[in-house]
């Protein structure tokens, strides 16, 4: 019974990871109003990350962020990138690499952040968030409220297992 209960915790956790990516990918694909402003979208021409990249980076990473603001090139693989993560962790299928890239992107959105001394001087959401997923994969969630045990037994998977 507790391991039943802790599988669907699993099973939310993932869930709830993957609604996150999922979310800042529908916000500033639309500009749902939500971090991103109604008609700043990225449908009506607007990066998605010039904004971020030009007045949200601090620390010693600062200029090399700052010459990525307004790159098509980071657009697109910011945005496939939320996409992507978002798909595999809320359907539990290609969570290995899923997971992955979700860790590059928190690792960079965390040195391109720099981390507050006025809130803690290490660590921030991005750290707990990379941790999460490393729990979440290294537990087998995606078998969990998803699709990942029927990912699992799919010939594909059975043959290149690196894409459970």
């Amino acid at each position: 019974m507790e391991q039943n209960k802790t599988q669907h915790i699993l099973g939310l956790l993932r869930l709830v990871m993957g609604w996150i990516f999922l979310w800042a990918f529908f916000d500033k694909l639309f500009g749902l109003g939500f971090s991103t402003a109604a008609g700043k979208s990225w449908l009506v021409g607007v990066s998605p990350t010039a904004g971020f990249l030009q007045f949200g980076v601090h620390g010693p990473l600062a200029g090399f962020f700052h010459s990525l603001a307004g790159v098509q090139l980071v657009d697109w693989l910011f945005m496939l990138g939320l996409l992507f993560v978002g798909l595999t962790l809320m359907t539990g299928i290609f969570m290995k690499l899923g997971s992955f890239f979700g860790k590059i992107m928190l690792l960079l959105m965390y040195l391109a952040v720099g981390v507050s001394p006025t809130t803690n001087p290490f660590i921030d959401e991005h750290i707990v968030y990379i941790l999460i997923i490393m729990i979440l994969v290294l537990t087998d969630s995606g078998q969990y409220l998803g699709l990942g045990s029927w990912w699992a037994r799919t010939s594909f998977v059975q043959k290149y297992p690196f894409f459970k």
